[in-house]
């Protein structure tokens, strides 16, 4: 006996069924439609009809597609439906008619979509269609490539007709300058030195290079320009006493300002848009020990004895004194942190103590363990790494710390080596990475991420002075006077040149390197012997390497004739030379 719940849903489906029948018959005929829409059309009619209706297949007004259809109801009813409905959906996914491609958006709207592919994803879209195609070469989508990936950062949408042509010639200058710095084609020039003095300390930014010596003289060159005769910096010492000014401590430089620290306690600070006479001159009781520039803005800190001051222009142009902190011993490592505007942020190290420094606020203890002075030190915009010493059986060995500056606390401890870590990059090194030098001879590139060594590299055999690394390669100087160029993805020496004196500042970009030894001693041994190169070469040296010079520039007399002709001549090296070029 059938259940009465069963018969009166039954009974309420054929009714159902019949009153959509019945609206069928009453609606205007309309075309019937073709191909996959008909069968899928068809097969959601079939699910309306009555069980015992049957389908007129053979009727000669009903259409193929209409006939191809009443088959698919057929299949339904008999319970046979289920395959053919997959072997449908199967189809329309595979087939080419659906217009899927020429679906018309509005353009705004594709190019926001566009905007998240990469220069490789954009190319196979490309190949798609010829809506894709128009979408993907877009001027504004190749205009933000470029300035993802740093090419003419500076330039506006306006300024080239086809960018995604720009960004191919620029992506080819970058392959050519990569296969120049591993073959190491360029042009070196050797920047004039100051007769009857020696060279007291070197640093540089974005190709500019300002140098102090035992004179008093401070210069500056514009490498970026060729420019290689360096004007003077002017100070407020008299010019009736050559000979008695004192020796230049410091150097600092960046876009607008050079500053110098003299022996005397003196800080002149120079507008290098303004002249050649220093805007600022400030005095120290002592000598200052350590110095620093912020590299984007006109902030100064220097250390001298106990006292910690930074110093910055007020909205006139005036020079005060920002900040003035009192420490408990002497300074021997000074940074300013970048990024910090207004109110500026140094990190400081004194013995075994490091201190963090804020405008209008007291100095502050990130970091203190007896028994374990700090070797060297480097901050980026959000953290600080120094290198710490161990002494006695009691601690665990040479380290790097790694701190975090808004939390104030260590997030890692890097290394255990035997010598002391003797320079340390975190700011210039590519993210998750961090490269330092120790007096153990070797080179080591550590992964932040991974709390881990990624790399070690047998450099310098009296130990390691200066490092810089970006994505692909490491620069490194030694106490020795070498300068070596690592390919450290190939644990691979490129190459390496050799000087005289200890290798204390290393600075390089994608077409440029600044390198200068600056001797241990300060004295002028024999002035009389001062013509003579070779002489000359015991004052320190700086060298400018130039790796964009196209290879028809390494043959001409031009990258020679840059010095002055009473100064030591620049020349050209090839990786196949083993000394410099001469015609003669």
């Amino acid at each position: 006996m059938e259940d009465p719940g069963l018969a009166e849903f039954r009974r309420r489906w054929q009714e159902e069924l019949a009153q959509r029948q019945a609206l069928r018959k009453r609606r205007r005929p309309e075309q019937p439609p073709c191909g996959y829409l008909a069968l899928a059309q068809g097969l959601l009619e079939g699910a309306g009809r009555a069980p015992g209706e049957q389908a007129d297949t053979d009727s000669p007004a009903r259409s193929p597609p209409a006939r191809e259809a009443a088959g698919v109801e057929a299949e339904v009813e008999a319970g046979t439906g289920e395959p053919l409905v997959e072997q449908l959906i199967r189809d329309l996914n595979e087939m080419d008619e659906v217009p899927f491609f020429d679906i018309q958006l509005p353009y705004e709207l594709a190019i926001n979509i566009f905007q998240y592919l990469d220069k490789k994803d954009l190319g196979r879209c490309a190949q798609v269609s010829k809506t894709w195609k128009v979408i993907s070469e877009d001027e504004v989508l190749w205009y933000r490539l470029c300035r993802q990936e740093g090419h003419l950062s500076a330039s506006s949408i306006s300024d080239y007709a086809c960018w995604k042509h720009i960004f191919q010639e620029c992506r080819a200058k970058e392959h050519t300058l990569r296969t120049n710095w591993k073959n190491r084609k360029g042009a070196v020039s050797e920047l004039e030195h100051i007769p009857e003095a020696v060279l007291c300390d070197v640093h540089s930014h974005d190709g500019v290079v300002i140098a102090g010596y035992t004179s008093g003289d401070v210069r500056v060159w514009d490498t970026r320009t060729w420019d290689y005769v360096a004007p003077f910096l002017e100070s407020e010492y008299e010019e009736d006493e050559p000979g008695l000014q004192p020796y230049v401590s410091f150097v600092r430089i960046n876009n607008s300002l050079a500053v110098a620290a003299y022996e005397d306690g003196c800080l002149h600070i120079w507008d290098l848009q303004a002249g050649r006479y220093p805007i600022h001159r400030f005095e120290h009781d002592a000598r200052i020990q350590a110095l620093a520039l912020s590299p984007e803005n006109a902030t100064v800190a220097t250390a001298s004895a106990f006292d910690v001051i930074m110093l910055s222009p007020d909205d006139e142009g005036h020079w005060q004194i920002a900040s003035e902190f009192e420490v408990q011993k002497l300074v021997d490592h000074l940074n300013i942190v970048p990024g910090t505007g207004r109110s500026p942020v140094a990190v400081a190290s004194a013995g075994d103590l490091v201190y963090l420094l804020k405008a209008e606020d007291s100095p502050r203890t990130l970091h203190y363990v007896y028994g374990q002075p700090v070797t060297c030190l480097d901050v980026s915009a959000h953290q600080a790494a120094f290198g710490v010493k161990s002494l006695g059986w009691v601690h665990e060995g040479n380290k790097i710390l790694l701190y975090s500056l808004e939390a104030e606390r260590c997030l890692l401890k890097l290394g255990n080596a035997l010598g002391d870590f003797t320079c340390v990059n975190l700011k210039d090194s590519p993210p998750h990475l961090m490269v330092s030098g120790n007096a153990d001879r070797r080179v080591r590139v550590h992964d932040l991420r991974m709390d881990q060594m990624a790399l070690s590299l047998s450099a310098h055999q009296l130990g390691v002075s200066a490092v810089q690394m970006d994505d692909w390669k490491i620069v490194s100087g030694g106490e020795e006077g070498l300068v070596t160029v690592w390919d450290y993805r190939m644990s691979q020496k490129l190459w390496e040149v050799h000087s005289r004196h200890p290798v204390r500042h290393i600075a390089f970009n994608k077409h440029s390197l600044i390198t200068a030894n600056v001797p241990y001693e300060r004295v002028v041994r024999n002035p009389e012997l001062d013509n003579f190169a070779t002489h000359r070469r015991h004052r320190g040296l700086i060298h400018a390497y130039a790796f964009a010079v196209d290879q028809l520039a390494f043959q001409s007399v031009v990258p020679i004739c840059r010095a002055a002709s009473d100064s030591v001549a620049g020349y050209t090296y090839d990786m196949a030379l083993a000394f410099p070029s001469d015609s003669s």
